[in-house]
């Protein structure tokens, strides 16, 4: 599996505060079967981290897991608010795209409120050549009153990152519900873990992809479209989940 949402960059965010730390998240990822990590540090007001802070910290991990022996690789990339958006130039930007492929750039997606600039910042990440990835919407409390808000969003080439731990339940019912809604719609493109650490959501891919029931589409969500997006391709064909609605419905 390839996880592409993790805060494992000791010391520049909220995530691990320690190179400790940042092995032992990485270790407990390749026991469930990850063989690379993205590192995503925040990039918004309370942690405004550069470009070059993200790839120093990349090439650091890097050379700390092949001397201590983890098997884990260590991207690039980034999870962008969305007002930081707007301050970024291009070539910033597909500095903080995953894997440095210049295709596939994160956004983080707040988690109270509809961003009234959603459009307009989509729409710059597009004009830069860049597809956009939200992270975790399920976790937003507008759009787990109405999911169906994401549909032409989606429908514009917008991807779709869900937490690990909202599928499997440990985020609780909303967000699980949420989840699991999106994914009926195929709105659901990748599953990350948004790790930070040892106390908050240190790993979760695998028991994420178990409560999928399918393995088919856990294989995709986990494995399949997470290397595409590494190689800067197109995403693979969706398997279809065993059950799907015919279109978004309002609660």
């Amino acid at each position: 599996m390839i996880d592409l949402h993790s805060h494992i960059l000791p010391g520049l965010d909220d995530g691990v505060a320690t190179v400790e730390e940042a092995r032992q998240l990485a270790k407990r990822a390749a026991a469930e079967g990850v063989t690379a990590i993205a590192a995503t540090p925040h990039v918004r007001d309370d942690y405004p981290t550069t470009a070059e802070q993200m790839e120093d910290g990349v090439a650091t991990l890097r050379d700390d897991f092949r001397a201590a022996g983890i098997g884990v690789d260590v991207l690039h990339g980034g999870e962008l608010a969305l007002e930081e958006v707007t301050r970024l130039e291009q070539d910033e930007l597909r500095r903080f795209s995953l894997a440095q492929s210049n295709r596939y750039l994160l956004l983080e997606f707040p988690y109270t409120g509809w961003p009234l600039m959603l459009e307009s910042v989509l729409a710059k990440v597009q004009t830069a050549g860049l597809i956009p990835i939200l992270a975790h919407p399920e976790r937003n409390r507008e759009v787990q009153e109405r999911p169906e808000r994401l549909e032409a969003i989606v429908a514009g080439g917008t991807l779709v990152q869900v937490t690990a731990a909202s599928l499997d339940g440990r985020l609780g019912k909303s967000s699980q519900r949420t989840a699991r809604t999106l994914l009926e719609h195929g709105a659901v493109h990748l599953l990350a873990s948004d790790a930070h650490g040892p106390s908050i959501r240190e790993a979760g891919l695998a028991a994420a992809a178990a409560a999928l029931r399918d393995e088919a589409l856990a294989r995709h969500l986990t494995t399949d479209a997470p290397a595409a997006i590494v190689a800067g391709d197109p995403l693979p064909r969706r398997p279809l989940p065993q059950r799907r609605r015919p279109s978004f419905r309002r609660r």
